[in-house]
């Protein structure tokens, strides 16, 4: 049974972005090769995304979604959230910063509302 099968919310993953993709292409029965054409790269730089050497690029989760007919915007909130994991766990800050990072968000939201769009240009 492959991974679409199973139908897995990606909002459980517990590994990284790219032993996630390592997942999907193995279950999926894909050689690196295949999924790498199929996401416009080479196979060696989808191997050392699949082993935590290098960042996926966001502008592949569209591509992405497609080959596994996963919910790109899903994709992209585990993207998200392991950059945003690993800047904190890099600088070794305290839970505290995703509870004020949730905050601060929520307040953008509310002002892009009350402004109609949002400049993050000054």
């Amino acid at each position: 049974m492959s991974i679409i099968d199973k139908n897995i919310n990606t909002s459980q993953m517990k590994e990284t972005f790219g032993e996630y993709i390592r997942l999907l292409r193995t279950e999926n029965g894909m050689t690196l090769t295949q999924l790498a054409a199929q996401l416009g790269m080479d196979s060696a730089n989808l191997s050392k995304i699949e082993n935590n050497k290098r960042e996926f690029d966001e502008k592949r989760l569209e591509k992405l979604a497609l080959a596994f007919n996963l919910d790109t915007k899903e994709l992209r909130d585990e993207l998200f959230s392991e950059k945003f994991a690993n800047k904190i766990y890099s600088n070794c800050c305290s839970e505290k910063a995703l509870e004020l990072a949730e905050q601060k968000v929520k307040y953008l939201k509310q002002s892009n509302v009350k402004q109609k769009k949002l400049n993050f240009q000054s």
